[in-house]
């Protein structure tokens, strides 16, 4: 296998014929990955997370030239600092991350990946440091086993929990699946909703709305919660703007509101992605909260998914918890660092 390093920012738009394509039969395929999202990541590097860094590429193809992996690599620029590799997407708003590579071709992918890595001179980079990594995915093994035949030292640790429900037969089964005491707490809020003292109502944006009002609509919910209104800086609120508009251009946007009469009571930013919904955001006007708005929407969510035929929603990282009062089961992700 050819393996090399591209570091050029033309590098995301030379692949763009063939990047979601490799992805769309990886052993990660997940939002995180796709090409729009990670070069919107990019261009304000996670929103203001990284003060600088360089794009580090590595790119594996076959005897004919076939794109067969990408190692989606970035370099932070920190000075004073060990130099490091990291996956572009680290590490607070990507909650997956991986290499983008076939089961069939992680192996041989690795290798020719960490022979090249070692050629490298040490300033470039001293360790890979990969937050976010599913604990599921096959390539946890195979990157420790090919660093241990160079010799480095490897670490894992448990990064965060990432609880999901499995979506499966009808919303009275999937009710019957969580505690009784959750369960009659989810319908009592379902039942006062539907008798509230205004209408509320339940609402999937389409490309049919204004989607700038969307965006600010949505931003407004978010900074109501003060634990939010520092991470929502002029970069952040650029970064979540930009990704609505992708996932909707590219068709997996599930971004839901609950209204109460026309005023916006809550809204849950989702993606539609591989037959599942991945919960990424929320916010709520605190006006609402006798509704119990947040349990009402994330309910009328989980029911479109059943009457949709979504296989799973996944809470994402986090431990919170009306996760687990949801039924949420936990799986994880890991950090798996890499020291020359």
């Amino acid at each position: 296998m050819q393996f090399s390093i591209l570091k050029d920012q033309s590098t995301f738009e030379n692949l763009a014929p063939v990047w979601n394509q490799v992805l769309s039969h990886s052993i990660t395929d997940v939002p995180f990955l796709r090409l729009e999202y990670l070069q919107s990541w990019w261009e304000t590097l996670g929103g203001g997370e990284w003060d600088s860094g360089e794009l580090y590429i590595g790119v594996g193809r076959d005897s004919q030239n076939a794109v067969t992996g990408i190692a989606p690599f970035f370099r932070p620029v920190e000075n004073g600092l060990e130099s490091r590799l990291m996956f572009i997407g680290s590490v607070e708003i990507s909650d997956y991350l991986d290499l983008i590579v076939t089961d069939e071709n992680l192996f041989d992918f690795t290798e020719a990946m960490f022979q090249s890595l070692a050629d490298e001179d040490r300033s470039v980079w001293e360790r890979m440091d990969l937050y976010n990594l599913p604990a599921w995915s096959p390539s946890v093994e195979i990157i420790t086993e090919a660093a241990q035949k160079l010799g480095w030292t490897s670490t894992r640790e448990i990064y965060q929990p990432c609880p999901m429900i499995a979506l499966s037969g009808s919303w009275e089964d999937y009710l019957a699946g969580i505690k009784k005491k959750h369960r009659h707490e989810l319908r009592r809020k379902l039942r006062r909703a539907e008798s509230y003292s205004e209408p509320v109502r339940f609402h999937i944006v389409t490309k049919a709305d204004d989607t700038e009002e969307v965006i600010e609509a949505y931003l407004k919910l978010l900074s109501f919660d003060t634990r939010k209104q520092d991470f929502l800086t002029s970069a952040m609120r650029s970064n979540i703007g930009s990704l609505i508009k992708i996932a909707q251009d590219n068709e997996y946007l599930l971004l839901v509101f609950l209204y109460v009469g026309d005023t916006p009571a809550a809204a849950y930013m989702h993606f539609d992605y591989g037959n599942r919904i991945w919960v990424y955001n929320s916010g709520i006007n605190p006006k609402y909260y006798d509704l119990s708005p947040g349990w009402v929407l994330l309910g009328k969510t989980i029911q479109w998914g059943i009457e949709n035929g979504r296989e799973a929603l996944d809470f994402m990282r986090g431990d919170e918890v009306y996760k687990y009062r949801f039924g949420g089961v936990d799986r994880h992700v890991l950090r798996l660092t890499i020291k020359r």
